[in-house]
């Protein structure tokens, strides 16, 4: 199973992205997905999730500007990002906390490759 991201580049700030991760191989089942990122000396941080119920939760300094969903059906994730700021450069992770695989049944958590955000001020 892996994870492939989509989307990140650079951007003016106030403007917007969408990045896209989409599980691939051969699943059985897909649990929350979510993304992560890191900048530069920075830890990595939890930006949004959303459960295989669809619920979702957002880090305090997105809310409102970031929104996450995903395809079940195309086991894919997005993140859209409007009103970006300089604070929001960093490398984004696709994550998933558990994922199935149907030819081996067992589960294990993923992560994707990352994909770079850079926002200019």
């Amino acid at each position: 199973v892996q994870l492939v991201e989509s989307g990140g580049g650079l951007v003016q700030a106030g403007g917007s992205l969408r990045l896209s991760c989409a599980a691939s191989g051969s699943i059985l089942s897909i649990g929350t997905m979510g993304w992560y990122r890191q900048a530069p000396g920075k830890q990595r941080e939890l930006v949004a999730g959303i459960t295989s119920g669809g619920s979702t939760n957002y880090a305090s300094s997105v809310k409102g500007r970031f929104t996450i969903s995903r395809d079940g059906v195309k086991n894919t994730v997005y993140l859209q990002m409007n009103n970006l700021k300089p604070e929001d450069t960093a490398v984004y992770y696709c994550n998933v906390d558990q994922v199935c695989d149907r030819a081996t049944i067992t589960c294990f958590p993923s992560w994707g490759q990352g994909t770079q955000v850079a926002v200019s001020s």
